[in-house]
């Protein structure tokens, strides 16, 4: 549904891309119970917001920012369509320099992030999403892209 954008190696190390991997896998194939910002605890001793898809296998998708020194990726806003949640997620695509992103079913887009996201000096500094995936017993898959 939509063509995967490429940037320049001076832009993107692969980090988005990855990101947009790593959370297609995680989605495609379920419908979406629930999204929204979440508190969880994070390695620091201290509660941390993170994004979460809840989904109808009962797993939840956590998106924390991530970033180091210049380089960053946050989540700034995010639209749900309560229309299209009853659909199977079909993939997730992005638009605009990986600034919106399309988790979407066959009628459409069913949610919407808008991302803000700079890689700083590529190469140099860590930035992407931190993608958790919870289970439904509470054992966590953290994946970092």
């Amino acid at each position: 549904m939509y063509t995967e954008e490429i940037l320049d190696d001076y832009e993107d190390d692969g980090t988005m891309p990855a990101n947009v991997t790593e959370l297609s896998q995680a989605v495609v194939g379920h419908k979406i119970i629930s999204a929204g910002n979440v508190e969880v605890p994070s390695g620091w001793g201290v509660d941390q917001t993170v994004f979460q898809i809840e989904l109808d296998n009962g797993k939840k998708v956590q998106l924390a920012p991530g970033g180091d020194c210049c380089a960053y990726t946050a989540l700034e806003q995010f639209l749900l369509h309560p229309d299209k949640v009853d659909h199977m997620i079909m993939g997730v695509g992005t638009t605009e320099e990986y600034t919106t992103w399309h988790i979407y079913a066959d009628w459409g887009d069913v949610l919407e992030l808008t991302v803000g996201w700079s890689a700083g000096n590529v190469g140099y500094y860590g930035y992407g999403f931190d993608i958790n995936v919870v289970d439904v017993d509470g054992d966590s898959n953290d994946t970092e892209i």
